[in-house]
């Protein structure tokens, strides 16, 4: 299926189901908020990496409209719906201060393993311990996709794209793994690494060893 929408290029990563809250101030994309909060509409936000647009992106649909201000601008709540890939970008619609594309919207596999997604949400809880942060995933763990924890990773927006550009759950859990398999043993060589540090210097309690002489 192949359709229009208009779009919001963003330098940042937004998966499907995701929330996302907003601060509008451009008066083009003050135009497309109110007419698609106004017809109901979803927006596309397709990513920018570098200052290149990319291919894909992520359909996103207006809940709330929380604030508007004195000169116009505006804070909304947004929830992510699906990806898209552009096939041809629209820069001037008639009337409209806003671009456009008409895009596509690639079909995604949801054939994840619980096992799989387990080991992840488990690695993630490692990470986290190891940076010493607390993170909450908003969701029983048990109900856990890749989409909903890619966030909770330090990942980059270069690996959060090649994220989004995977159609199959259990290629994104995959990807997730991998990348929990790189950091966690690093960070808990730094962790070692910081408890020397600190030791150096310091005095420190040490029981003899008695020779047989």
């Amino acid at each position: 299926m192949t359709n229009f929408i208009p779009i919001f290029p963003l330098g940042i990563i937004v998966f499907p189901g995701e929330n996302l809250n907003l601060h509008i101030f451009e008066p083009r994309y003050k135009q497309l908020i109110t007419e698609c909060y106004e017809q109901k509409k979803p927006f596309g936000i397709p990513v920018v990496v570098q200052k290149e647009l990319k291919e894909l992106g992520t359909l996103v649909e207006v809940k709330e409209i929380k604030k508007v201000y004195d000169d116009g601008k505006m804070d909304i709540t947004t929830k992510g719906v699906k990806v898209f890939r552009v096939l041809e970008l629209i820069k001037e619609i008639p009337e409209k201060l806003y671009s456009g594309a008409i895009v596509a919207y690639p079909d995604d596999a949801d054939d994840g393993k619980r096992e799989m997604m387990q080991q992840v949400v488990k690695g993630i809880k490692e990470l986290h311990r190891l940076l010493q942060v607390s993170k909450d995933f908003k969701k029983p763990e048990d109900e856990l996709k890749a989409f909903d924890v890619a966030h909770h990773m330090g990942l980059n927006i270069e690996e959060e794209y090649e994220l989004l550009g995977l159609f199959r759950e259990a290629q994104r859990q995959e990807y997730l793994k991998r990348h929990l398999g790189k950091v966690i043993p690093l960070l808990a060589e730094m962790e070692n690494l910081k408890d020397k540090v600190k030791l150096n210097g310091h005095f420190r309690n040490l029981e003899s060893f008695d020779f047989d002489l």
